[in-house]
C-alpha cells in the first residue's frame, strides 16, 4: 500500500543545504594575543612619556587602544551575520541573518528560479543572485573568491538537478 505522506516527506527533504558565514582569520585566542601585545606596547610608551614629563600624550595612547578595541569589536560583530540556503523539490529558501540577529526569508519556486552569476575576467565571481519572475535577492556577498566559486558550482548543480527531476 502506498503511503501518500511518504511522498510528501521526500518532496520536502532538501537536496542542497548550506550555511554561509563570513571568513575571519583571527579567532578568539588570536584576538586576545593582539590585545595583550597592544596593551603592553601602550604601557611601555605611556611609561616613557610619563618619565620624560610629557604626560598629556598618555591620553592619546588610551584613545588609540580604545579605537583598536572598537574596530575589532565591530569586525567580530559583523562576523555573526550568516545566510542559510536550501533547495528542495518544492522550494528554494534563502534565510539571511543580520549581525543583530534579525532574519529575512526569501522563498522561490525552483522551476521558475534562476541563479545569476556576474563574473569579472580578473577577479572571478563578483555577485550572485537568485531570482524568479518577480523577486530577486543576492547571496554570499561577504564570501571570498574561492568560496564564491565553490558555492556557485554546488548551488547551480543542485538547482539543475531539482529542475531535471521535476
Amino acid at each position: 500500500m502506498n503511503d501518500g505522506n511518504a511522498d510528501m516527506r521526500t518532496a520536502d527533504k532538501p537536496v542542497f543545504a548550506a550555511e554561509l558565514t563570513p571568513y575571519r582569520s583571527l579567532g578568539t585566542k588570536g584576538l586576545r594575543v593582539v590585545f595583550l601585545i597592544a596593551a603592553l606596547m601602550s604601557l611601555v610608551h605611556v611609561f616613557v612619556f610619563l618619565v620624560i614629563g610629557a604626560w598629556p600624550v598618555v591620553f592619546f595612547f588610551g584613545l588609540d587602544f580604545v579605537g583598536l578595541f572598537g574596530a575589532f569589536w565591530l569586525n567580530n560583530r559583523s562576523a555573526r551575520m550568516r545566510e542559510e540556503v536550501s533547495i528542495s523539490r518544492d522550494d528554494v529558501a534563502v534565510r539571511k541573518f543580520t549581525a543583530s540577529g534579525r532574519m529575512t526569508e526569501h522563498r522561490f519556486n525552483p522551476f521558475w528560479t534562476r541563479f545569476d552569476v556576474a563574473r569579472h575576467d580578473e577577479i572571478g565571481i563578483v555577485s550572485m543572485h537568485v531570482r524568479d519572475r518577480v523577486r530577486a535577492t543576492d547571496i554570499g556577498s561577504f564570501l571570498n573568491r574561492d568560496d564564491r566559486e565553490t558555492f556557485a558550482t554546488a548551488f547551480s548543480g543542485a538547482l539543475a538537478t531539482v529542475k531535471r527531476r521535476g
